[in-house]
């Protein structure tokens, strides 16, 4: 999501962003291509109204019997108005995405994440969809030189809308950062407050090493039924002539992640069995804002283990929506 940090007059513009993509994956012998669009939408109004939106736009080709089979989805990932009374104090209210650990928020957007599929575990804490249909306030508690923490709570009404679906819930997440040391610790917790009631409880770290281009960041999740990590690392070298040059453009990355059941009787979205996987990539940063993805991941479970090669292009645009004064 966009947020305002400060006020101004260029903040009057609506912003349009977003990101193309072609995405293939190869699993088991059989490719499926995806042409995916996810335009995103920030629209001020005055000096503390802000209007988000993100949808999702994609087609898939996969193989079938009698040849490939063609599918599509449209929809809005969230739809979300925030009043700003300052910047310890927003107000959302709408279609959001939960803020459960870290990765719902600020990893799955297409032209953010650095690969294509997400973490086993992401769905622990967040009701299935990863939405709420209800309100949110979130904001920075503390801030000082040494260190801040910021705040996010929620309530989400059980909503059976197409469009908008939601199960009733409730939670937040609080988080502390260190700027001296660039590190980040948060701690979540939601609780599903329809059918059989569940707690849920994640944890993350993000390490973002001064005058490096390392970063290190990770999530852990319980649920119930479940549990499960994910640790990520990437790194861009600046030996050989800064970020910008040919060498500093590759991104190597490493995800190692691992779920464990408590019983089977619910998913959560999580594997019936126990399973580890390992995926590496080798990311390549083009400029203007365009990336070449790529990835090869290796699963292993007593369902059988299987290997998974992933590849494709992502361009991100930003561009005011019209010329702002």
């Amino acid at each position: 999501m966009l947020c305002v940090s400060r006020f101004g007059v260029a903040q009057d513009t609506p912003l349009l962003s977003g990101g193309v993509g072609f995405l293939s994956n190869t699993n088991a012998g059989n490719t499926t291509y995806t042409p995916i669009i996810e335009p995103l939408l920030a629209a001020p109004i005055g000096r503390h109204f802000l209007f988000e939106s993100r949808a999702t736009l994609l087609e898939a080709f996969s193989p079938g019997p009698n040849g490939y089979i063609h599918t599509h989805f449209t929809g809005l990932n969230y739809f979300q108005g925030d009043y700003i009374a300052s910047r310890h104090f927003t107000i959302v209210g709408g279609s959001f995405l939960i803020p459960f650990n870290s990765y719902n928020e600020r990893l799955s957007p297409l032209w953010i994440g650095n690969f294509q599929d997400v973490p086993l575990a992401t769905n622990l804490g967040l009701m299935g969809t990863g939405t709420g249909v209800g309100g949110m306030v979130r904001g920075s508690a503390i801030s000082r030189p040494k260190y801040s923490i910021d705040y996010a709570t929620y309530f989400s009404a059980r909503s059976g809308n197409e469009q908008f679906n939601s199960e009733r819930s409730a939670g937040g997440r609080a988080s502390l950062y260190l700027p001296e040391q660039r590190l980040e610790v948060g701690l979540s917790y939601n609780r599903l407050l329809q059918g059989t009631h569940e707690n849920f409880y994640g944890s993350h770290v993000w390490w973002e090493p001064k005058d490096t281009a390392f970063r290190l960041r990770s999530e852990y999740a319980r649920g119930h039924h479940a549990q499960g990590y994910w640790i990520e690392a990437d790194y861009r070298t600046q030996a050989f002539g800064g970020l910008e040059s040919f060498i500093g453009r590759f991104e190597p990355l490493f995800r190692m992640q691992q779920t464990f059941r408590r019983d089977t009787i619910v998913s959560d979205g999580v594997p019936l069995v126990n399973t580890q996987q390992a995926d590496f990539g080798l990311d390549y940063n083009l400029p203007h804002s365009v990336r070449i993805l790529t990835s090869y991941s290796r699963q292993f479970s007593s369902a059988g283990n299987a290997n998974k090669w992933e590849t494709g292009i992502v361009y991100r645009f930003l561009f005011p929506a019209w010329k702002g004064k």
